[in-house]
C-alpha cells in the first residue's frame, strides 16, 4: 500500500449521467393523462411507453452500475394481447384492469456465455416484448456509502483503510451518515468543532497548501497562538490529520472521508512543530474558540503523567470556562500505557478517550482508569488482558489510522501515511460525533456538554470481559446509535 497519494489522482473527471428519476418526465405518459378518467387502453400504452423509455436508457445506466443487478438472468415484460371479439364486436374499448392491461413480467435466466447486454439487444427486437431490462439489485437503506476512493482505484475503497469507520470495531459510521442526511443536517452541518493542535493545512497561503481533500468552506477563522497571527498553518501534520478525521470532504471520488463531514473546523494552532505548547498557550485556544462560538473542542494532546491540576490552573480555567458556556472539551486520555489519565482529559467535566484497536481491544499504549469517559479507534497493538476475548497481543498489531495529511516533510505534499496510531487519533472520532449529535437535534436544540455526554456513553458498545469501567469507561463509541432517533435522553419531535 502506498504511503503517498499521487496529486493527479486528485483531478477528477466524470460523464454527466441522466438523474434515474428523469425517466418519469416520459412525454407519452404524460399526453396520455386528461381531465376525464383515462381508459384502460390509454394505461396500456402509457405502461408500455414507459417501459420501452425504460428499456432504451439502460445501456446508459448499466454502464455505471458494476454488479448493480444479476449477471445471469433479466427481466421481460409482454405487451398485453388484443382484446377477443365476441358476437362479431371487438371490445376494443371494454374497461380492462390495471393489472390486467399492463405487460406481463417475467425473469429469464440467460444461456451460458450469454452476456445481459447481448441479451437485452436479443430480446427487446422480438415482436410483443414491451420491455427487457437488467435484474437490478438494491440495497438496504440504512447506511450510506460515500464514492471516495482511499488508496484504491473503485468509488467505496475507502472502507479498505478506514476499518475505524466501517470495521467490526469502527463507530458505524454509514449509520450515523444516513440519519443525519434524513435529519436534514448532512455530516453535522452548521456545528463549528475547534481543533486545537499544531495548525491545519487550511489554505492556500506563502508556502502552505491546503490539504487536496479539504473544501475552503469547511473553515472558519481560527488563529495562530504560537506566531501570533491569524494564520494557524500547520508545520508538522499532526493537525491535518485531527482535523481530517472530523471534518474530511466526503463523497468527492478522492482521499478518505471525515465523520462529520459537514461541520465546521476552526483551526486553532497552540502547539509547535515538534508538537509541543504550554498550558498558557492552550488555555488561550480554549477561550478562542469559546468566544467564537465553537460547540465543541478537540484536545489531541496531553501533559506528562506528573502534571496536576495545581500545575495548570490557568487551562483549568479555561476548560471551566468552555463548560459554563456549553462548550464541549473533548481530550485524550494520554499514551503512556497508564492506570490513570493525563490532563487535560482528567479534568472535571472533560470527555476524557482511550484509545482501542481493530480488534476492540484496548491498544497496548492508551491510558486507563477512573474518570474514562469511552474508547475509540486509535489502532496499534492490543493491551495484555487476560480473560478479554479481543485482546491478542501475541498477534501481530492491528491497523494504524489513516487520513490525508502531509506526505513527508513538505508542507505541500499530502498522502494517507502508516504511523498514526495513538489515543490523539481516537478523540477526534468523539469530537466528530458530538458534532453529530448536535446537529441531528436528538437532544434538542441547544444540548449541554453533560447531555451530549451522557448520550455519548448510553449508546456506547461494551467491550472487554465485563466489569471492565476501569479500561474501556462506558464502552466503544457507536457514532450510529448516537444519532438514531430516540434512546436516551432524546427529545420528542
Amino acid at each position: 500500500m502506498p504511503d503517498a497519494v499521487d496529486p493527479r489522482r486528485f483531478i477528477i473527471t466524470e460523464s454527466p449521467v441522466p438523474s434515474p428519476l428523469s425517466i418519469f418526465n416520459a412525454r407519452p405518459c404524460a399526453r396520455a393523462a386528461s381531465p376525464a378518467r383515462a381508459t384502460s387502453i390509454a394505461l396500456a400504452l402509457c405502461l408500455v411507453a414507459l417501459a420501452a423509455l425504460l428499456a432504451a436508457r439502460a445501456p446508459a445506466a448499466m454502464a455505471g452500475a458494476a454488479a448493480g443487478y444479476a449477471p445471469n438472468e433479466v427481466v421481460v415484460g409482454y405487451a398485453p394481447s388484443p382484446p377477443r371479439s365476441a358476437g362479431g364486436v371487438r371490445y376494443a374499448r371494454a374497461a380492462l384492469s390495471a393489472e390486467e392491461a399492463a405487460p406481463s413480467a417475467r425473469v429469464l435466466r440467460l444461456p451460458r456465455g450469454e452476456s445481459v447486454a447481448a441479451a437485452l439487444a436479443r430480446l427487446r427486437r422480438q415482436r410483443g416484448v414491451a420491455y427487457a431490462v437488467p435484474d437490478y439489485r438494491a440495497h438496504i437503506a440504512g447506511d450510506w456509502i460515500p464514492d471516495d476512493e482511499g488508496a484504491g482505484h473503485q468509488p467505496g475503497d475507502w472502507q479498505e483503510l478506514q476499518w475505524n469507520f466501517v470495521g467490526p470495531f469502527g463507530v458505524n459510521a454509514p449509520e450515523a451518515w444516513a440519519n443525519l442526511i434524513a435529519d436534514g443536517r448532512p455530516g453535522g452541518t452548521g456545528v463549528i468543532v475547534a481543533v486545537l493542535d499544531t495548525g491545519v493545512a487550511y489554505a492556500n497561503r506563502g508556502r502552505f497548501r491546503r490539504s487536496p481533500d479539504f473544501s475552503p468552506y469547511t473553515f472558519v477563522k481560527g488563529y495562530d497562538f504560537v506566531n501570533r497571527n491569524p494564520y494557524p498553518n500547520d508545520r508538522n501534520g499532526h493537525g491535518t490529520f485531527v482535523a481530517a478525521t472530523i471534518a474530511e470532504a466526503t463523497d468527492n471520488h478522492i482521499g478518505l472521508t471525515g465523520l462529520a463531514y459537514g461541520a465546521r473546523i476552526m483551526p486553532v494552532r497552540v502547539l509547535d512543530s515538534e508538537g509541543e505548547g504550554e498550558a498558557s498557550t492552550i488555555a488561550e485556544g480554549v477561550l478562542f474558540a469559546v468566544k467564537h462560538h465553537a460547540r465543541v473542542i478537540n484536545l489531541s494532546l496531553e501533559f506528562s503523567p506528573g502534571v496536576t491540576a495545581a500545575d495548570i490552573p490557568e487551562l483549568i480555567r479555561a476548560l471551566n470556562y468552555a463548560h459554563r458556556h456549553d462548550v464541549l472539551v473533548v481530550a485524550a486520555a494520554g499514551n503512556e500505557g497508564h492506570t490513570a489519565i493525563a490532563y487535560p482529559a482528567r479534568a472535571p467535566n472533560v470527555v476524557s478517550v482511550g484509545a482501542t484497536t481493530e480488534h476492540g481491544c484496548l491498544a497496548s499504549y492508551s491510558n486507563d482508569g477512573a474518570g474514562l469517559t469511552l474508547v475509540a479507534p486509535g489502532g496499534g497493538a492490543d493491551a495484555d488482558l487476560p480473560g478479554d476475548p479481543n485482546c491478542h497481543p501475541e498477534l501481530p498489531p492491528g491497523r494504524d489510522i489513516y487520513q490525508v495529511t502531509f506526505s513527508g516533510s513538505s508542507f505541500t505534499k499530502f498522502g494517507m501515511p502508516s504511523g498514526y496510531e495513538g489515543t490523539s487519533m481516537a478523540t477526534p472520532h468523539v469530537a466528530a460525533t458530538a458534532a453529530l449529535v448536535i446537529a441531528s437535534g436528538v437532544l434538542g436544540r441547544h444540548p449541554t456538554p453533560a447531555q451530549i455526554t451522557e448520550r455519548l456513553r448510553a449508546t456506547a458498545r461494551k467491550l472487554g470481559g465485563g466489569g471492565d469501567e476501569r479500561l474501556y469507561g462506558a464502552g466503544l463509541l457507536d457514532a450510529g446509535a448516537a444519532t438514531a432517533p430516540g434512546g436516551p435522553g432524546a427529545v420528542a419531535g
